[in-house]
């Protein structure tokens, strides 16, 4: 990522959380401490099914009086749903802002060289009134600017920032080992944990309770974690197969079937080796160690 690049991801939506107690609600159900998200820091969090199971992944950023909820803009519509079934008779508004904000992507360095800033994964600072945070996954995703569509040129003629093509950006991505396009096709097959959360700051395992978080606990604390999502390497053939072998064993299956592929893989039998070939339907693939791993 160059210095002066910009990523508009418009493959990005937003909710907005907003009321009395707006903290509250958020704080009982997603995956991380809303009580660390403030002016200066966002967090990257999750919202599971009960029984654990993977459904939404979504960054929060304070604004104003309330919080954004920055997601990949085809679940917003059932994030939206599925907050409000949570909702109850509580004191929340919750607005689909996808239509009038936008997510940039700034270079670390271009964030790193704006005054008040900090080299900290989450670390915020207000740009014309508008948040820019690093990535609370990791730092190598650079920068996230949230903002208002009717400011979003004028800021980055300010910023001396040229538009890039998104797909440098998403295959980055891919290749630090988080995903973030159509993750719809995790929902219910995986546990929030096997998605690689807590190495991604998304699971805050000294908070209270949240949905999905008993099963979550256990498999952490029984260390049962013997599945992860990976990213996969094609380097012969194409994808025919969801079934991921080696030596005749199956190893793993292909999730997220795109451009930047994502599968769950059994990481701790005999003879995993991620220098090793892996073999799925006609294709020979690698799996990407993440640098976190």
């Amino acid at each position: 990522m160059k210095i002066n690049d910009v990523y508009i991801l418009e493959d990005r939506g937003l909710l907005y959380i907003n009321g009395d107690d707006a903290r509250e609600f958020l704080q009982n159900i997603i995956t991380n401490n809303i009580e660390n998200v403030t002016e200066d820091k966002s967090c990257f969090a999750a919202l599971l099914s009960p029984q654990g199971k993977y459904l939404y992944d979504f960054i929060v950023v304070k604004h104003k009086s309330g919080y954004f909820l920055d997601c990949e803009k085809q679940n917003i519509e059932e994030l939206y749903k599925q907050l409000n079934l949570y909702k109850l008779k509580s004191k929340v508004e919750i607005l689909n802002l996808s239509n009038e904000f936008v997510v940039a992507i700034l270079s670390k360095e271009k964030f790193l060289s704006l005054d008040n800033s900090k080299d900290e994964k989450g670390f915020t600072i207000k740009y014309r009134e508008d948040s820019i945070f690093l990535d609370p996954r990791s730092k190598d995703l650079g920068a996230r600017l949230v903002i208002n569509l009717e400011k979003l040129h004028l800021s980055l003629k300010k910023l001396e920032l040229k538009i890039s093509d998104n797909k440098n950006y998403h295959e980055l991505s891919h290749n630090l080992g988080i995903a973030q396009i159509d993750t719809k096709k995790l929902q219910n097959k995986i546990f929030g944990i096997e998605c690689n959360f807590e190495e991604l700051n998304g699971i805050d395992f000294k908070k209270g309770c949240y949905v999905g978080q008993e099963n979550t606990a256990r498999i952490k604390l029984k260390e049962k974690l013997n599945k992860r999502l990976f990213a996969i390497k094609i380097l012969e053939g194409k994808i025919n197969s969801n079934e991921i072998m080696f030596e005749d064993k199956e190893i793993g299956k292909i999730l997220i079937d795109n451009q930047n592929p994502f599968a769950l893989i059994k990481f701790n039998i005999e003879n995993f080796n991620f220098d090793n070939n892996f073999k799925c339907g006609d294709s020979k693939i690698k799996i990407i160690k993440p640098k976190w791993f």
